[in-house]
């Protein structure tokens, strides 16, 4: 039979130069981990597992899904950690147990695994060579620029992207005036985020407990409207808080753009430290409950829907929490859901407490629900329900209490899922920035070449500002542009006033070239060095 995993045996004295990411894993692993990283560089990349994890002889779908579960984080490479998930995936693999999610999550709790068997490291025979991709060998035409050598990870990479072509572009362009804010290294490198919004006492911070199986530190559940404040719940080894200046002045976290919304709001904003399991792949941003009737009246001090907004663009999930007692949406929450568009794709929405009602009630619960969301979110499809009791509370009727516990059992995946979404996110929004920034300067340089170089200036630059649309037409006409990705026509022109337009300095091929290669080829060989390899 084959060897099991296990501890070193009772008589051998303890080894205090066991690797970390080792935990209680065989010190055997470390040794294969060193065999399959060629290069030496600490990491286990593509074509290193390609040819480590064959000899595994498993179909290259079931390495595919090893893979995707076993790079948690979405790097695109394993460390030691990493790799040992993997070797005990390949076990169960090789026993005739099918991979998973819920499988790679309790792995550590798996027992009696056997080793795993590698041909040509504790098996013999040969290994056919497999059809994966060469090192190095990307399949655009042209060479990307920037040496994958010097990129730890997809983010990595799009910081670096970013930092070089698009910033300066930004800077002497004064992108942020027009558009967004300049991006920051610690944009790139945030962790995925969900959201939670609900009226008052639809049990948000309960659900959040539920999901994290403890109350995050000054969390307070009550009646009343009790989670006045924003709160970033995320992952450490001992709970704790902090107020919200810290947080948006912090250089290692991404709430710099928060400082926009002034000191009120920041005296509302705070972090909040724990240890559970799930905040490892994702951060929860709990929101103050949505106010009802009298209580709308009371004056926040910042504009709620503006700051729901700024957390819609940066979070991948965000959850629309309802009870079978507050179907009624009021102002204040209708201006939030009407806040959230444009990211209508990222909604979901949640209806706890659902087995406090009996299933007649239900059914009529639910059809309203939809019927009022269908008036606010103006698209055919309503977002995915999720119907249950997410607390840890017995179900008051049993009637669907199997639906209900598959509701619950969906949710928590989707959410554990979410990372996987993460990184195809970032760089669909870089994608968005790279095209958006190319139409600004464009526009720009348009207008700038259409001044006089002496005398008359200004009258022309207010010429040419109240016949703006002439402009966007030429430059979409003459490179072909979609219509879709120009920015909104009077924003623009209200924000080109306070400007002047001989200022900006000329657009030339050069740079048009710098931009369309970023989409053409940079970007591609990331997603590639990065991807899945078995895929």
């Amino acid at each position: 039979g084959s060897k099991k995993m296990g501890k070193d045996s009772p008589n051998v004295k303890p080894n205090y130069s066991r690797p970390v990411g080792l935990g209680d894993a065989p010190a055997e692993f470390y040794k294969w981990f060193k065999e399959a990283d060629r290069d030496k560089d600490g990491v286990v990349n593509g074509n290193e597992a390609i040819e480590f994890f064959s000899r595994s002889r498993l179909p290259r779908p079931t390495l595919a899904k090893v893979w995707a579960l076993s790079d948690k984080r979405r790097r695109g490479v394993l460390d030691l950690e990493d790799f040992v998930v993997s070797m005990k995936l390949i076990s169960l693999a090789q026993s005739g147990k099918a991979v998973s999610a819920e499988v790679a999550r309790n792995i550590d709790q798996e027992k009696d695994l056997a080793f795993p068997q590698l041909v040509g490291i504790n098996v013999s025979g040969s290994i056919e060579p497999s059809p994966g991709k060469s090192p190095g060998k990307v399949s655009t035409k042209v060479m990307p620029k920037m040496s994958i050598k010097n990129v730890q990870s997809l983010q990595d990479g799009l910081c670096k992207l970013y930092m070089r072509h698009l910033r300066p572009l930004e800077e002497k362009y004064q992108y942020p005036v027009f558009q967004a804010p300049f991006m920051r290294p610690q944009d790139f490198a945030a962790k995925p985020a969900v959201m939670m919004l609900g009226q008052y006492s639809v049990g948000k911070t309960s659900f959040i407990k539920y999901l994290l199986g403890d109350q995050y530190p000054s969390a307070v559940i009550g009646p009343e409207p009790t989670t006045d404040r924003f709160v970033v719940v995320s992952h450490s080894h001992i709970p704790k808080t902090s107020p919200g200046n810290a947080l948006a002045v912090s250089a290692d976290k991404p709430y710099g753009g928060l400082t926009k919304f002034g000191q009120k709001f920041l005296n509302k904003f705070a972090g909040a430290e724990m240890p559970s399991p799930l905040l490892e792949s994702i951060d929860i941003v709990d929101t103050p409950g949505v106010l009802s009737g009298e209580k709308q009246r009371l004056d926040r001090g910042y504009e709620f829907p503006d700051v729901v907004r700024w957390f819609a663009e940066r979070t991948d999930l965000i959850l629309l929490i309802f009870d079978p007692y507050k179907l009624d949406i009021s102002d204040e929450f209708k201006r939030v859901i009407q806040a959230l568009g444009g990211y209508d794709e990222k909604v979901r929405i949640v209806l706890n407490k659902a087995d406090q009602v009996d299933s007649q009630h239900l059914m009529k619960v639910y059809g309203a629900l939809m019927w009022s969301l269908s008036r606010i979110f103006r698209s055919p499809e309503v977002p995915r329900v999720y119907t249950g009791n997410f607390q840890e509370s017995e179900y008051v009727y049993t009637e669907f209490a199997d639906l209900m516990d598959r509701e619950r059992k969906n949710l928590i995946e989707d959410l554990y899922s979410i990372p996987k979404s993460n990184a195809a996110r970032k760089i669909s929004e870089f994608v968005k920035r790279v095209r958006s920034l190319k139409i600004h300067c464009l526009i720009l340089s348009a207008l700038r070449d259409s001044m006089p170089t002496m005398f008359g200036k200004e009258s022309k630059q207010s010429k040419l500002v109240s016949r703006l649309e002439e402009t966007f037409l030429k430059v979409q006409q003459k490179h072909d542009l979609a219509v879709g990705d120009f920015p909104a026509l009077e924003p623009f022109r209200e924000h080109l006033r306070g400007c002047k337009i001989d200022a900006y300095p000329k657009f030339g091929a050069d740079k048009l070239k710098a931009l369309d290669d970023i989409l053409e080829i940079e970007v591609p060989a990331l997603m590639q060095r990065f991807g899945n390899p078995f895929a």
